[in-house]
């Protein structure tokens, strides 16, 4: 009776682990498809153009619209029921960034439709759809995130495991596409700037697709094309956002949700005031370095050396203090005693599968550099401060990883420093009196001023006298040394509070200074400051065409590296 009592509920899981499988399968196979054809468009492949790639685009946008709008349209009738949620996925910070990389799409979006006003005799009508298309698929997916990132799905699960991986898989296919174009536009400017280095026995073919025709205004058509690549960067980051997003909703479906969850934890600028501070003297160079660097590179031999020196030199400085400043978070991790949340989180998984897996892209292209530099017959001086950069970054990377995983997983505390009390008992003729001033005011001594009576724990035996007339001297006795045994315990609970207030106080400044040094290291790539592009040594050693793919594969993941660190960052200093 018992095994055929269980048959049902263990018979009952197969059709939804079917339907995880199938619909991850559908999504795949989705995405190789839209992968194939985006490689056939770059390599000019015969019979493929880039309406074709878009056409395919224009159809999955348009599907997962229809998706979104009947799951919104169902969660409004449904909307007095309660739903459970997962307080962990879409935290208000992750959908204000989200929000802001999406306005700056929508800006790209209408760049792209202005670029195609101008050209729009010589260009398909599917490069003019496509903006329009992506603008209305950006503006409903903000919405849709904004309102149900936390949701657990409990009905349709079956329909909705397809509809949540397929907006997964249009996302990383539209990231995939911006990647390419912008990767390509990099490309194009690469081989230019490296004649004035040098290397002129590289073969230079520039990978054209500009429209066969002349536009019709010409300043306009040269802010459209040039403000694009710009924008660039902040749309491949919203896609793969929104992706991550996706990713942790079709986890969630059908999951058990725990109704004890996380408190939620606001950002405070109190106490960071120093991490913050050396951050944005970083964040401040950074920028005056890729500006330099942008001017320079390419103007002459001797200016692109400076400029590629220049690079070398702040970012070295800038890794080396990365590294200093995670070291110290893990020794004080080592010294506090607080245990780990090994409990099941979607969200919390993805993130540390995400920083080692695309810190990969990285390490890839610092080793490869490594072998360049052991590998080359001649080395210009330049070449040598690369050694240095590539061991700190993957160094750093480690480092960093560690502190991140370890923030993630260590449990909160339960409850706040700033609102703990102290409850002092004390017994006066056998009665018990509980006093609960804040424990900084009895310090300050605030409690008494303020009532303007004075409590019985600091008059001792004068609450005696006034109970007893007289007293009796054992009692005052007894009393006196209660007060003492107090005081020590006091003194001892604040000694180990103020200790804890200060490791606190530097993990957050470290976390607040670490942050800002990841958003400034996602500039320099995210903005076309690549020396792995510039240096010129890795073309020679591992030739030209092998190592462009190199970096063409591991640079988008190497940017986004960056940006969710940023985030993970940002979840640690509240948390912390």
């Amino acid at each position: 009776m018992e095994q055929a009592a269980g048959c049902p509920a263990v018979g009952g899981s197969y059709p939804q682990k079917n339907a995880e499988i199938l619909s991850s399968q559908y999504g795949i196979n989705l995405f190789l498809a839209g992968l194939l054809l985006t490689f056939a468009w770059a390599v000019h492949a015969v019979g493929i153009s880039k309406s074709h790639l878009l056409s395919y685009l224009i159809t999955l946008m348009l599907i997962q619209l229809l998706w979104m709008l009947w799951y919104l349209c169902r969660s409004c009738t449904q909307r007095r029921l309660i739903r459970d949620k997962d307080t962990h996925a879409g935290a208000r910070w992750l959908k204000c960034g989200i929000t802001l990389f999406a306005v700056i799409t929508l800006i790209l979006d209408s760049f792209k439709i202005g670029y195609y006003i101008d050209f729009s005799n010589c260009l398909s009508p599917t490069e003019g759809i496509f903006p329009v298309t992506h603008a209305v698929h950006t503006i409903l997916q903000v919405y849709f995130l904004w309102c149900h990132a936390k949701d657990v799905i409990q009905s349709f699960k079956t329909l909705e495991r397809f509809g949540v991986i397929h907006s997964v898989f249009t996302n990383l296919l539209l990231w995939t596409n911006g990647v390419l174009t912008e990767s390509k536009h990099q490309l194009n400017e690469h081989k230019e700037r490296l004649i004035t280095l040098g290397f002129g026995n590289i073969t230079i073919v520039l990978d054209d697709h500009a429209p066969q025709c002349n536009c019709t205004t010409t300043t306009l058509c040269s802010i459209f094309s040039q403000g694009i690549y710009y924008l660039y960067p902040f749309n491949i980051e919203y896609h793969i956002l929104a992706s991550t997003m996706l990713y942790v909703l079709w986890k969630n479906i059908g999951r058990k949700v725990e109704h004890h969850q996380q408190n939620k934890t606001p950002f405070k600028f109190h106490g960071i005031t120093v991490g913050m501070i050396f951050g944005l003297i970083v964040l401040t160079s950074t920028i005056a370095i890729v500006v330099v660097y942008l001017i320079q590179i390419g103007g002459s031999k001797i200016k692109s050396e400076l400029a590629l020196t220049m690079f070398y030199l702040h970012a070295i400085f800038v890794l080396a203090l990365m590294c200093t400043a995670g070291i110290v978070a893990l020794l004080i991790y080592r010294l506090e005693e607080r245990s780990l949340d090994n409990s099941k989180n979607p969200a919390r998984k993805l993130d540390a599968e995400l920083l080692v897996g695309t810190a990969a892209g990285s390490w890839l292209l610092s080793w490869g550099s490594i072998l360049a530099i052991i590998c080359a017959q001649g080395h210009p001086k330049y070449t040598w401060y690369n050694l240095p950069y590539s061991i700190l970054v993957i160094i750093e990377k480690y480092i960093q990883n560690l502190f991140i995983i370890e923030s993630i997983h260590r449990e909160q505390e339960k409850v706040n420093d700033d609102i703990k009390t102290l409850r002092i008992v004390t017994i006066s003729r056998g009665t018990t009196l509980s006093l609960t001033p804040l424990y900084k005011e009895i310090y300050n001594g605030r409690a008494a001023h303020d009532s303007g009576d004075v409590p019985c724990l600091f008059k001792g035996s004068i609450c005696g006298r006034e109970n007893d007339g007289a007293g009796v001297a054992k009692e005052e006795t007894s009393q006196d040394n209660s007060l003492v045994m107090h005081s020590a315990s006091d003194f001892s609970f604040c000694s180990r509070n103020s200790v804890t207030n200060n490791k606190r106080r530097i993990l957050k400044n470290i976390a607040a200074f670490l942050f800002l040094c990841n958003l400034s290291l996602w500039i320099p790539p995210a903005f076309g400051c690549r020396p792995e592009y510039d240096n010129g040594l890795e073309e020679i050693v591992f030739g030209f065409e092998p190592w462009i793919i190199v970096v063409n594969l591991a640079m988008p993941f190497s940017i986004f590296y960056r940006m969710h660190s940023a985030a993970s960052l940002f979840e640690v200093n509240c948390k912390t």
